[in-house]
């Protein structure tokens, strides 16, 4: 990603870091060759936050890193006042750069009088001054939609491909939690060369869910679970248990955002049947988790906060990777070759 003779177009961009996570931030400087800009968020005695930009933004393309973690509230409070104050200072652009993406569970009318969290927090960042977001593995795509601004929506099925190519993956298969996810556990398995399969969910309670069966055979083999997040480990461990009686002989667990909330590193790590659990550097790890894999997407963001200052593709960036960029389909304008005559259809370009 480092072009020979330097990179000449950092003069133009700021990077600021929320936070969050400003670990993943200065992975993310280090890798587009720059230093993560100053900034200042206090408290007041009656509880309200102030956030102050100490770079000039004037006419610059400014990136705002901070992904939506516990306290969430507070994060997504700093995050929204940290754009405004780009807007203020005459920022050219501004990109909130949400590793994760919090309310993106909050996605649809499923019970009366239900509030939508994921709308209302693309509204507000908008009312705030964003004209770009930039986020990973939305936990429902759809979200995507709630924006009316231009939303660059990562994957990190490639990161976590290359963790599992460096095993022995015979006799394994990838299992989604649920079949709401089976796209991209689909998608993983084809990247590992692995056959897929999926639990049949249903969640009771937003920390307990049942597993009543497994589609596809897991008897004899490891199971690699690949789910979108983490929080309580609660689908985990019920899945766990389905896919014992099913014969599963162990699991490996990855994720894209490893939040382990409550007691969900001591769930994940005294249980039986899990051999590791990986995870991404999206959110910040815990700290006394030292068994726990941690790759990091923070080159992905770089790359993609260069392309989009540079004006190029960040799509390109995840072909054949990224399941929701399916091959080109034929153009309404291109000739359909179940009409064109017999004696034309072999010779007719591939697509």
């Amino acid at each position: 990603m480092r072009h020979a003779g330097g990179w000449d177009g950092t003069n133009d961009i700021v990077v600021f870091s929320g936070s969050a996570h400003p670990a993943l931030t200065d992975r993310i400087c280090a890798e587009l060759g720059l230093q993560v800009a100053p900034s200042r968020t206090s408290r007041f005695s009656n509880d309200c936050l102030q956030s102050q930009l100490l770079s000039n933004c004037r006419q610059r393309d400014v990136y705002i890193v901070q992904p939506l973690v516990p306290p969430t509230q507070d994060h997504l409070m700093e995050l929204l006042l940290m754009v405004n104050a780009a807007r203020g200072a005459s920022a050219a652009q501004v990109t909130a750069v949400i590793p994760h993406f919090a309310y993106a569970r909050s996605d649809k009318k499923d019970a009366s009088r239900i509030s939508l969290g994921g709308r209302l927090v693309a509204d507000m960042l908008q009312t705030a001054g964003v004209d770009r977001v930039l986020t990973m593995t939305l936990h429902a795509p759809q979200v995507h939609g709630f924006f009316s601004v231009p939303v660059d929506h990562l994957t990190a099925l490639g990161v976590l491909a290359d963790h599992y190519r460096e095993q022995d993956l015979s006799n394994s298969i990838v299992v989604s939690p649920d079949l709401g996810n089976a796209k991209e556990a689909t998608q993983f398995s084809r990247l590992l060369g692995l056959p897929v399969a999926a639990g049949s969910k249903q969640r009771m309670s937003d920390d307990r869910v049942v597993v009543d069966a497994i589609v596809g055979d897991v008897a004899g083999k490891r199971a690699i679970i690949l789910d979108d997040e983490i929080a309580t480990g609660g689908s985990i461990i019920t899945l766990l248990e389905r896919l014992a009686a099913d014969g599963a002989t162990g699991a490996s667990v990855a994720c894209t955002h490893g939040l382990f909330t409550g007691s969900a590193q001591e769930r994940l790590t005294e249980h039986p049947m899990i051999t590791e659990v990986v995870t991404t550097d999206t959110v910040p790890a815990p700290a006394d988790w030292h068994d726990l894999t941690t790759r990091s997407v923070a080159q992905l963001f770089a790359e993609a906060i260069r392309r989009v200052h540079e004006g190029e593709s960040v799509s390109s960036l995840f072909d054949g990777v990224d399941p929701t960029h399916a091959p080109p389909q034929p153009s309404l304008f291109e000739p359909d070759r179940r009409t064109m005559p017999r004696r034309d259809y072999a010779s007719a370009p591939a697509r």
